[in-house]
């Protein structure tokens, strides 16, 4: 029953009266930055960090993570090298987008990012505290997903003394990757595509000519 009523009130003080649809995405982000989480429901090997209610993780594999909140894909990438590095990239804001903004909190870092891809399809980009997230949503949830994003984001939290063993003298192999978190996507970018060959792989599956 305490349980209950902790998570209750976890979630009327974050979220107080205001109605998420209707804050402009500058309140999301402060918001989501500021919230202050010290519940932890996902734990790996160096770090851990928590799911809002409703999102599940569905796969991983080294510091790649795929989320799902039934109606979209969020795709999760740790930078767990740039962290043990601490390294800091500077953000120029893209007056081409729907949305771009440079966000700093202190000690932490980032950006987000919002292309219209297409028709009512939009290609939402938050680097922040080291990971990333990459989601396309249509425009009506871009706000409850910046804000969700920003949760997961924010409530990451490294562990050094594994992280540092893990790397160790290593730590420049871990450097050579396809994915750099600090570069905003192009308009040709993956994720639009593995979305559009997982319905191609979907309309397939269902295509009744195709079975016996």
């Amino acid at each position: 029953m305490k349980k209950i009523i902790l998570a209750f009130l976890v979630l009327f003080f974050a979220c107080g009266c205001t109605n998420v649809a209707t804050m402009n995405l500058e309140e999301i982000i402060n918001t989501g930055i500021n919230r202050k989480i010290s519940m932890y429901n996902e734990y790996r090997v160096g770090y851990k960090y928590y799911l809002p209610k409703g999102i599940r993780n569905i796969d991983y594999t080294d510091y790649n993570e795929k989320l799902t909140d039934s109606k979209y894909i969020y795709y999760l990438y740790i930078d767990a090298v740039s962290y043990v590095n601490k390294v800091l990239e500077k953000y120029e804001e893209n007056p081409d987008c729907y949305y771009s903004q440079a966000i700093n909190n202190k000690d932490k870092f980032g950006y987000i990012e919002i292309k219209n891809i297409e028709e009512d399809k939009y290609l939402i980009e938050i680097m922040y505290n080291y990971a990333k997230i990459e989601v396309i949503v249509r425009e009506v949830d871009i706000n409850f997903t910046v804000l969700n994003s920003l949760n997961i984001l924010s409530s990451i939290t490294y562990n050094d003394k594994i992280l540092d063993n893990l790397m160790g003298e290593n730590v420049l192999q871990y450097k050579e990757t396809e994915f750099n978190i600090f570069e905003p996507k192009d308009d040709s970018n993956y994720l639009y595509y593995k979305e559009k060959d997982e319905e191609q792989n979907n309309e397939e599956v269902h295509d009744s000519d195709l079975i016996n």
